[in-house]
């Protein structure tokens, strides 16, 4: 049975960033949603799905310090070789269903695109949930890209778990504040609409 990472593996390692059905060249979608949180140019920023996504080269370009997990670490390498290394990266080759490393520092801003929707199983997502909830610190934000409950059912051959506003609010927990919300509709390189929800979360505290 393959496993996740040798399925990712398998995609960033025959596929140039334009032939993923999740590349994006222009992140202001992201950045529009970021301009909301008070942050200053230190605050930390973890990926949980850091793929090669051009959303890194921007927020080094913002002066962010970054953590950058990926379950493949054919996607990290590739990431690596393009940014290069520096003291403000910190690379992590993980599955972020399960416990992040003891040593994982906090992070002031928690940016998932697509990646929470690839988790099926209820533990899967609840150990998802217990990273992010653990992982910001108070006063920080998450901000959640996934497909709709109107949104296509399979991505890079897997199923997905479809989102609500209100499964996600529900499953952030009451230490989280839903800042502000959005349905978005994704056009992927090959011209197929992917109807998203984007939700921006505020931690207490801080």
């Amino acid at each position: 049975m393959t496993t996740r990472t040798e399925h990712w593996n398998k995609i960033f390692s025959t596929k140039s960033d334009p032939e993923l059905g999740w590349y994006e060249k222009d992140v202001a979608q992201t950045t529009k949603f970021m301009d909301e949180m008070q942050t200053t140019e230190s605050s930390t920023v973890f990926l949980p799905g850091a793929g090669t996504s051009a959303l890194v080269d921007e927020l080094l370009a913002r002066g962010h310090t970054l953590i950058l997990n990926d379950i493949s670490d054919q996607a990290l390498n590739t990431l690596k070789n393009r940014v290069g290394t520096s003291d403000r990266l910190r690379w992590l080759h993980h599955d972020i269903s399960k416990p992040l490393p003891d040593d994982t520092p906090q992070a002031h801003i928690w940016i998932d695109r697509a990646v929470l929707h690839f988790l099926l199983s209820e533990e899967d997502i609840q150990g998802y949930f217990a990273n992010l909830q653990s992982g910001i610190s108070p006063g920080g934000y998450a901000l959640l890209a996934e497909f709709s409950t109107t949104g296509a059912r399979k991505c890079a051959g897997l199923k997905l778990h479809q989102y609500s506003i209100d499964e996600m609010a529900g499953r952030m927990g009451p230490a989280f504040e839903l800042v502000m919300h959005e349905d978005y509709t994704y056009t992927n390189p090959f011209g197929d609409p992917r109807p998203y929800i984007y939700a921006l979360f505020k931690k207490n505290g801080g």
